[in-house]
């Protein structure tokens, strides 16, 4: 005699109502979320309106296009939705208080409204700047502290935590300086209005509140702290060299565009370009992590040789013989010496994490987390990096003529995009893993970062307009 089965067939009709969910983005949608989108529209529409007449078909584009993208963007990873309206409501509340002076000769008066206490002490966009980079220093220290107490503490202990919130408000500062400052351009005099975008000191403060944004994203999506300290780093050292070039160069100072950037293209070219150098230097300070992780597996009782140090002693040394020399010579302008004592920290820095490697990598995720993390931040700033270099194709053709022109900009340009593709050839093909790919990784960050910074300290051409 056949049993009958006991067991119930499966819903066809409850399974295709799941997948059909899923499948639609509009389903399970909160309030916050629909409200969200209802303000994000609406805010488009009354820019619109106010501005349309001055916009040219590619920014009416660029400006529809927006709306829905920031929607989905912010549906997609949540925490946007109060960055934005956080960020939108702390700028229009600088642009009011300006709007409550009379205006001088062109627009509103600039230096009359820092009397206000919110705008001298928090909106006006170099305050806003300072913030950003204190809160963001503090932020890198508060994870440092964190990791260290790991093993006491336990992973994502109160100074992971506070670190995470600082990061958020520093992200917060940097983008309310960027809008309160593209509002001030236009307030100086005709024609000198601009996204701010178009100097090292403003693609600076674009990279660090957008790296750090990628860190806070990565940090939710694979839940672990450990990493961020590490990317945090870079995120500090940048914050440095802004202090230097606002002190140094007077680069704080809004000027008018130079005729190559006075284009539309450099709004979409620039921030496209700043994902990938965003998403390419977390790659490199993950495969950091990774090799210090390798090397505690690989010998966990072991010591390190005096002459592996070598960093360490160095950075050392370089630090304290600069006072010295000051001392000597009778001098005392650490500011002209930036380059050396940057160099000399990070030597310091990188020896003192090897020393300290047991401590350092207590908290980090498996090598599978690290690897796929390491993997998808490559990955998608080679997707931005080639579309930057189209759009700055594009750019060069209506600027100067020419698609290209081997210029040492462009020429560094296509050897990082060469390198990353190399390494993601060799990933998906070769199945490259471990140590290599993290190396590989590190010396990708190297070239991208003579892309940036090295071409315009030491060579010329069409892009010397950004030259340090």
């Amino acid at each position: 005699m056949t049993t009958a089965s006991t067991t119930t067939p499966p819903n066809t009709t409850t399974t295709r109502t799941l997948s059909a969910k899923r499948s639609n983005p509009l389903s399970g949608r909160s309030p916050y979320d629909w409200a969200f989108a209802v303000i994000i529209a609406a805010g488009t529409g009354y820019v619109w309106r106010l501005y349309g007449q001055y916009l040219n078909i590619y920014e009416t584009y660029i400006l529809i296009g927006s709306a829905p993208s920031l929607i989905a963007l912010a549906w997609y990873w949540r925490p946007l939705r109060t960055l934005t309206l956080a960020v939108g409501a702390a700028s229009l509340l600088a642009i009011n208080l300006y709007l409550q002076f009379p205006p001088d000769d062109f627009g509103v008066n600039l230096d009359a409204a820092q009397e206000v206490f919110l705008l001298n002490f928090f909106l006006a966009s170099q305050t806003a700047v300072l913030w950003m980079c204190l809160l963001l220093v503090m932020s890198s220290v508060l994870y440092w502290a964190g990791t260290f107490g790991a093993r006491r503490f336990g992973p994502g202990n109160s100074a992971h935590v506070l670190g995470s919130w600082l990061a958020w408000a520093g992200v917060f500062m940097g983008l309310t300086a960027s809008f309160v400052r593209w509002f001030e351009s236009y307030q100086i005099g005709p024609g000198i209005g601009h996204i701010p975008f178009s100097n090292l000191f403003e693609v600076f403060i674009m990279f660090c509140w957008m790296t750090t944004l990628y860190v806070l994203y990565y940090e939710q999506k694979y839940k672990s702290y450990a990493f961020s300290p590490f990317a945090m780093l870079i995120v500090a050292l940048a914050v440095g060299f802004t202090l230097w070039y606002v002190v140094d160069r007077q680069a704080h100072e809004i000027q008018p565009l130079v005729p190559a950037l006075q284009s539309w293209w450099m709004k979409v070219h620039v921030p496209t370009n700043f994902v990938a150098y965003g998403t390419w230097t977390i790659a490199a300070m993950v495969a950091f992590a990774y090799l210090l992780k390798l090397k505690v597996d690989k010998n966990p009782e072991g010591t390190t040789a005096w002459w592996k140090l070598m960093p360490l002693w160095i950075g050392a040394a370089l630090l304290l013989a600069e006072p010295l020399t000051f001392a000597y010579r009778g001098e005392g302008d650490y500011v002209d010496n930036f380059w050396s004592i940057t160099f000399a920290a990070m030597l310091l820095i990188i020896g003192a994490l090897i020393m300290l490697r047991k401590r350092v990598v207590a908290g980090l995720p498996s090598y599978e987390v690290l690897d796929d993390l390491m993997y998808k931040a490559i990955a998608i700033g080679f997707l931005f990096f080639t579309i930057a270099t189209i759009l700055g194709a594009l750019w060069a053709a209506e600027a100067w003529g020419g698609y290209w022109s081997w210029d040492p900009k462009e020429t560094w340009s296509l050897i990082s995009w060469l390198t990353y593709a190399a390494w993601l050839h060799m990933r998906l093909v070769k199945g490259m893993r471990g140590a290599i790919a993290c190396w590989w990784a590190i010396a990708g960050m190297g070239v991208t970062t003579f892309t940036f910074l090295g071409v315009n300290m030491f060579l010329s051409g069409l892009h010397s307009y950004g030259a340090l």
